[in-house]
């Protein structure tokens, strides 16, 4: 039995897990790097040889059990892999003392995830860490490309973007107003984590582009932007979140795969194992 990280089994059942964990290896709608399908895999890969004790918060997240609750791979089209993302999340959340996680895929496998959260969750803050807005209403002829992860989130629940340093003119009209931290705002900005925080509250989604991550951290993504975040004040946001807030569900995408893809893939295994930490310290009922 495969189990996330190569933890015991005792640890990765579904009755024994206060988390699960869905892949979606889609990379249908990407339209430069090509590889975020390889993403899932490489980040399995990397979560196997990493250290399962987190020295910050001196715990062993895994004990709480981790549950791979399955691979979507339905990839016919962008809105069959978008429907299919949503039924399994809406499954899943029948759980309601689990967390929701899921690993993609390109940006896209976030919208079925998102709606279905917000379905069940009122007053829901959808909390974007991102290069780029995404927020075209369609793209190429889909309202499920990755250029419209947030576009439904943003007509529907209180969307808060962070690390934005990329977008069309376009989209500029769609901006959520005064909840938009640009990562050129951020850099001369001390205090950043407290203007973010001041704007998420109640009950948060969480979405993680890796491209968020300045490129010498995170290379390994398909649109990799200069100027990005750094790693240890994008922990101090996420936890300050996990303690103010309610965090229903989360996801992590864009790890795409290449020559160099491990030092990307070890970073995306730890920002997951470290979102669970901080889950379990600040939200575990």
């Amino acid at each position: 039995m495969k189990t996330y990280a190569g933890i015991p089994e005792e640890n990765a059942s579904l009755e024994n897990s206060k988390v699960m964990l869905v892949t979606v290896p889609y990379d249908g709608t990407s339209t430069w790097g090509k590889g975020a399908d390889k993403g899932p895999e490489l980040f399995l890969d990397a979560s196997e040889n990493m250290e399962l004790y987190d020295i910050e918060t001196q715990t062993e997240p895994y004990l709480e059990g981790v549950y791979l609750a399955g691979e979507i791979s339905e990839n016919s089209s962008p809105e069959a892999m978008t429907e299919a993302v949503y039924q399994k999340t809406k499954e899943l959340l029948n759980h309601d003392d689990k967390l929701f996680t899921l690993f993609g895929g390109e940006h896209s496998v976030s919208i079925g995830s998102i709606r279905a959260v917000g379905e069940k969750f009122e007053n829901l803050t959808v909390l974007q860490l991102d290069a780029h807005t995404d927020l075209r209403p369609e793209f190429h002829g889909s309202t499920s490309n990755h250029a419209c992860a947030v576009f439904e989130a943003n007509q529907k629940h209180n969307l808060v973007q962070v690390g934005i340093r990329s977008m069309d003119i376009e989209e500029a009209q769609y901006l959520p107003e005064g909840r938009v931290f640009f990562a050129h705002e951020i850099a001369n900005n001390e205090n950043w984590v407290n203007d973010v925080l001041e704007k998420v509250s109640g009950n948060v989604y969480i979405t993680i582009d890796l491209d968020a991550f300045d490129p010498s951290l995170c290379p390994s993504t398909g649109t990799p932007e200069p100027g990005g975040l750094q790693w240890y004040p994008t922990l101090e946001l996420l936890k300050r979140v996990f303690e103010k807030c309610n965090v229903v569900a989360f996801d992590i995408v864009e790890l795409m795969d290449s020559p160099m893809a491990k030092p990307s893939a070890f970073l995306a295994a730890k920002l997951y194992y470290k979102m669970l930490a901080y889950y379990h310290i600040y939200n575990n009922n």
